[in-house]
């Protein structure tokens, strides 16, 4: 054992370490070591060959050396790598984004892909196949005479959004309305339709989860008479929740008549004489449709001579109404053989009118009789003897088996035709519908009960001509209704060049646009403007001014100079773009809304600055009382919930907003339901921030 590597007591010290002067002479000899090597390497190049192998092995022994060296050594911790960079793996070309843990959750990607925001239905990307050429339609709305101009309006839940369905499945290519009855609002004993059975015009996805319709949807299309005339019908659908009462005035803005949907079972309700008596207000023309007949045969089965009572009893409720509005005309009474009333079961896909069920028993039987002249007996206290084959007034002596007109040759046949397709099978139904010159598939017969039924009324009825013919007989035109429309709405001098043109609705006379509606894109970063062509020519690429509510001769404050971008047909899930539309017509607008506040009139830059007038504000019946405080959740966000503000007051006409001294930005509307809408855009669609809100 080496005592030298020991102490005195026993502990291992290791060998002595060398001092620093040998150190030092160590590194000396390195040195001059080193500074021999290039020396040795100027020798000539014979001299290199001959030392190649020499030389390989002193570059093992220095790289050998190097290795110990670097093995030994000590490297700081910051300078220690043992892993390659990012760029020696993916190349000096690449750029790496190094992120901390906590700068990001672990559900946020780092690239997010690009997101299209969409709150509406996914739109037609095609222009649909229509029973009418897209062209004739156009042309149609060039001719003010043989246009019309409806708003439908009636109680929540009675069917108003069925009714235009049945209209849109009579001309377009509708192939979710063969396989299930698209219905938005469904009634009792009715299942929930799928994904697709929605009705039309509920294009919003908040519309479809709630299962109401929320905001006034136009459909333009072309549908023809019980004679085969064609008319184009401009129809607005409008909410039935008391709260979107604004959305049903901006409607009969637009239009120069009043369809009231009625269920037959409730009657008339709050919103339905609201809508009446604001109808009165604008002077539209009123013409009633009793939806939902068939609740009075599947769900109340009343027998047929009850169910006439029942209907008179709703005829007669909707004329007391009439009559209680202040203004309104002896003129106004409502009734069948008149030709102002239809009988409809929206869901079933059937509508007619005395007259059109009339021409059907005239061109089934070949009576040489009118189908006018028939049909004003088959309404009323009007009985049918089937022994003499007369109609009388009053039951004659003897004549107990006498029945009502209306009972004997409408009521009998439907409630047969249900009694028929629910209690028989095929081999006994298949006869009986071909009597009545109905033909189905064999799969059809397969199908449960109510969708069989449904098949088979559509197939008895028809298109539904006798909606059309109401409404070309009672609906004034906009070449009729424009004297008392011009009167009613334009605050500028009644004799001026403007007011002339407006009361002959002159499609060559200045322009004159009242716009009542405004409705965003499909993502929400603009608005296009709807309204009604009262006078003029309005086409793309023209110079306008729009003038706001505010506006007033002599004070172009609310004054603004725009260019139309772009012209629609506005038909709900699609749009037809045109290059123009004259007068009577509505139109949709792009690139002009930038100064509208909710409505505007636009004019044509030539009018001179002395000729300037508005169209009178909507008459909005219902002031605005609930209110709420909102506040973005992060406080930088406040320019984005400002901008989402702006666009809630065009999107809703009762909408407000204002800004406390404390600095509370409030908003104000008619309801419940309402301002829950209204946060739900604002959250969601127009501002896209979490937002806080104050206790009401």
């Amino acid at each position: 054992m080496d005592d030298t590597k020991y102490d005195e007591f026993g502990n291992y010290i290791g060998p002595e370490l060398a001092t620093s002067s040998e150190e030092e002479d160590e590194s000396d000899v390195e040195a001059s070591n080193a500074a021999a090597a290039p020396a040795a390497g100027d020798d000539s190049d014979a001299e290199a060959s001959e030392g190649d192998s020499e030389g390989g092995d002193g570059r093992l022994i220095a790289m050998t050396q190097r290795l110990e060296v670097s093995q030994t050594q000590i490297v700081l911790h910051e300078d220690k790598q043992y892993y390659p960079d990012a760029e020696d793996v993916f190349g000096p070309d690449v750029e790496v984004l190094v992120q901390e843990e906590d700068t990001q959750a672990l559900t946020v990607p780092i690239v997010a892909p690009a997101a299209t925001r969409r709150f509406e239905v996914a739109a037609e990307q095609d222009l649909p196949d229509t029973t009418y050429a897209k062209e004739f339609l156009v042309d149609l709305l060039g001719c003010p005479e043989m246009v019309r101009n409806i708003a439908v309006a009636g109680h929540l839940h009675h069917g108003k959004t069925a009714l235009v369905d049945v209209l849109v499945a009579a001309t377009h290519a509708w192939p979710e309305w063969d396989r299930e009855p698209p219905i938005a609002t469904p009634t009792t004993k009715m299942p929930r339709p799928n994904e697709k059975a929605f009705g039309y015009t509920d294009v919003l996805q908040l519309e479809r989860h709630r299962g109401v319709s929320l905001k006034a949807t136009p459909v333009s299309l072309v549908a023809q008479t019980t004679r085969g005339k064609s008319y184009a019908l401009n129809v607005l659908d409008t909410p039935g929740h008391v709260n979107f009462v604004d959305e049903v005035i901006a409607a009969m803005r637009m239009a120069d008549g009043l369809v009231l949907v009625v269920d037959a079972v409730e009657g008339v309700m709050a919103s339905t004489r609201r809508a009446i008596c604001a109808a009165v207000r604008e002077g539209l023309s009123i013409t009633l449709v009793v939806n939902k007949v068939d609740r009075l045969i599947v769900e109340l089965k009343l027998p047929p001579a009850d169910a006439y009572y029942k209907l008179k009893l709703t005829i007669e409720e909707v004329n007391g109404a009439i009559a209680e509005c202040p203004g309104s005309s002896a003129a106004a009474r409502l009734s069948p053989e008149l030709g102002n009333v239809c009988f409809a079961s929206a869901a079933f896909g059937w509508c007619f009118s005395l007259e059109s069920f009339a021409r059907r028993y005239i061109d089934t039987w070949g009576m040489p009789v009118q189908p006018r002249e028939l049909a004003r007996r088959l309404w009323g206290d009007v009985y049918y003897h089937p022994e003499r084959r007369t109609f009388m007034r009053k039951r004659a002596e003897g004549g107990g088996d006498a029945k009502r007109s209306f009972v004997h040759f409408v009521l009998e046949p439907l409630y047969k035709i249900f009694a028929q397709v629910v209690g028989e099978d095929e081999p006994a139904l298949r006869p009986v519908l071909e009597s009545l010159g109905i033909t189905l598939r064999k799969s059809d017969y397969a199908m449960d009960a109510r969708s069989l039924l449904r098949r088979v009324l559509c197939h008895f009825f028809g298109p539904p001509t006798g909606f059309v013919d109401m409404c070309a007989a009672h609906v004034r035109s906009p070449l009729e209704a424009a004297p008392a429309k011009t009167e009613r709405l334009y605050a500028g001098p009644a004799d001026s060049a403007a007011a002339a043109a407006m009361r002959q609705c002159d499609p060559d006379g200045p322009l004159v646009v009242a716009v009542a509606k405004q409705y965003p894109s499909a993502d929400a970063s603009e608005f296009y403007v709807l309204g009604r062509i009262l006078s003029g020519h309005i086409s793309v690429d023209q110079r306008v001014r729009v003038l706001g509510e505010a506006f007033a001769p002599g004070d172009d404050e609310d004054m603004a100079s725009a260019t139309v971008a772009a012209a629609w047909i506005y038909c709900a899930r699609y749009k037809i773009p045109v290059s123009g539309l004259g007068a009577g017509g509505w139109v949709l607008l792009g690139g002009v809304d930038g100064s509208i506040g909710k409505t505007a009139t636009i004019v044509g830059a030539d009018v001179p600055l002395g000729d300037l007038a508005i169209v009178r504000p909507l008459p909005l019946p219902a002031e605005s009382v609930v209110r709420i405080a909102v506040e973005p959740v992060v406080p930088t966000e406040l320019p984005k919930m400002l901008s989402g503000l702006r666009k809630i007051g065009k999107s809703y006409p009762s909408a407000q907003m204002r800004v406390e001294e404390s600095g509370e930005h409030i908003v104000l509307g008619t309801g419940e339901l309402y301002m829950d809408c209204i946060m739900h855009d604002l959250r969601n669609v127009y501002a896209e921030i979490e937002i806080k809100v104050a206790d009401p």
